[in-house]
Formats: C-alpha cells, structure tokens, sequence
C-alpha cells in the first residue's frame, strides 16, 4: 500500500501557491503521494506540478472531485448534467497530465443533495446516472483513466450510501474503468461491518480514504483500524491509502462537512500524526 494525503486538509481550491509551499513538507513527512482535489479547471498548472511531483520524489495519487449542485449528473436539470459531465472530463484532463490513473468521489449527484424520494423517481435516477457515468468512462478510458465512485453518509446523499450499491452502480453500467471508492469514515456511520464492505468490494477497490468518526487523524478515534486493515490485506490491496481529514481552517469544506472544532493543532499536524498511526499499522 501507498499512502497519500488530499489536499481539501489545507484548501478548498489547492492552487500553484499551494503546490510549492506543500509538496517539500509532505515528503518530508513520509507521504508517498499527494490526491489532488481540484476545484476547478485552471486552479493549478498541471506541468508544474508535475515537476514538483518528481522534483520531491512523490505522485499523484488521484485527482478527486469536488460535487456541486451545477455538476449532478443525476438529474433532471440538463444543464447541470452537462456541467457534471463537463467537470468529469476536466477532471480526466487534469490525471492525464498529472500521470495519475484515477479520477475519485461522489460523482454520481451534488454533494448534499438528500430527499425521501419515491420507488419510481428512485428508479429514473439510477438510469440517469448509470447512463451519464458510461459517458464519463468511456471518454475516461480513451486516456486509460479509471474512475471510483465514493459513497457518502446519509447526511450527505440519499443516493448512494453504502459499498453494495456502489457494486450494484458499477456492474449496471458495465464500463471496466469504473470502479469503487470507500471512506472509512463513511463506512463507520453506514455500513453493518466496514471489514465485509472492503471483502465485497474486492478487486474493484481502487482507493481508500482515512478519517476518524470525527474526521480528524486516523488512529485518534474510534474506527476500527486492525478490523479494516485486516480486510484491505486480504484483498491483496495495494493501491492509495489517502488521509482524507478536515480542520475549521479551512472554512469552505469545514461549513460543507460540519467541522466545528479543532481535533489537531494545524492540518499538518494532523497530517503527520495519521501518516505515523498508518504507516505503523499498514506500511
């Protein structure tokens, strides 16, 4: 396994300023790699960072998305579909140039869209998204770029919450690229056991996010590490491990992810306090 950390620890929109004040600090900690969570197209220079990768020994792990309500794909408003689709092959875009081979999170609907809906509406959103991700891997895969839907905590989404249907969605669109993302903080509030999730998930888990219940650094709370790493190496996993952790600094994600406290003195020593706790368990 490798272990990376995303950047929405330090900022919402990461950009070149970012890049050149992080990466030197980030091999210093041990990092393997960093997952980028790229805002918006242009945020940062892509070649640069590139250099930057390679000049501190470190990869891009995955470039993650950031899901707004102009960018659901689920539905009905088209103009949001295509702003969502558009986004994807931004994101595409941004792996490709970065050589990174993976392009990760809840891109199936906007983040925080959650209603009791209907058996029927159910229905035509799941075929809305099945057929808009098939538009997103294939154009993904003319670049050999994978993707890895993410399911979220019921507080987040109504639509996809835990690791089975997030299976369910990959195989209903039949696109090889396509792939599963689990968070273990997600996993703590929904799934009955974390430890089966990650088994069933097998083959097609792509990337695992770290995060305590309370989203500060893996190893201070209460998930249960052994339990999951137990599982990741039955699978034979030996893909990213990423911290995927917040602070109040950040005010954008923290208003967005009800980060109301401190559970670290700064990100960083959030950062290096999780990467010692994973590296010692799993490394």
């Amino acid at each position: 396994m490798k272990f990376g950390v995303n950047t929405l620890l330090y900022a919402g929109a990461f950009t070149d300023r970012h890049v050149q004040e992080l990466f030197g600090k980030f091999a210093d900690i041990g990092f393997d790699g960093v997952e980028i969570s790229l805002e918006k197209k242009g945020d940062i220079d892509y070649k640069k960072a590139l250099k930057e990768f390679k000049k501190y020994g470190l990869e891009c792990s995955s470039i993650c998305g950031q899901f707004g309500i102009d960018r659901d794909i689920r539905g009905p408003n088209k103009e949001y579909i295509e702003g969502g689709l558009a986004y994807l092959r931004d994101l595409t875009e941004a792996a490709v140039e970065m050589n990174a081979d993976l392009v990760a999170g809840p891109m199936y609907s906007a983040v925080g869209r959650a209603n009791l809906e209907d058996e029927e509406t159910k229905k035509i959103q799941w075929a809305t998204v099945v057929e808009n991700l098939q538009k997103a891997a294939n154009y993904a895969k003319k670049f050999g770029i994978n993707l890895a839907v993410e399911p979220l905590n019921r507080f987040e989404t109504d639509f996809l919450n835990i690791c089975s249907d997030a299976i369910k969605l990959v195989k209903d669109t039949g696109c090889k690229n396509l792939k599963v993302h689990l968070d273990a903080f997600h996993m703590n509030i929904e799934e009955k056991s974390s430890a089966m999730a990650i088994l069933d998930a097998g083959e097609l888990l792509y990337l695992f996010h770290t995060s305590e219940n309370d989203r500060g650094a893996p190893g201070t709370g209460q998930v249960q590490w052994k339990v999951i790493t137990d599982a990741l190496k039955r699978i034979n996993y030996n893909r990213w491990v990423v911290i995927e952790s917040f602070t109040p600094d950040n005010r954008v994600i923290a208003k967005a992810a009800s980060i109301w406290r401190q559970t670290e003195e700064s990100a960083m020593a959030l950062a290096e306090k999780g990467f010692k706790f994973l590296k010692g368990l799993m490394g």
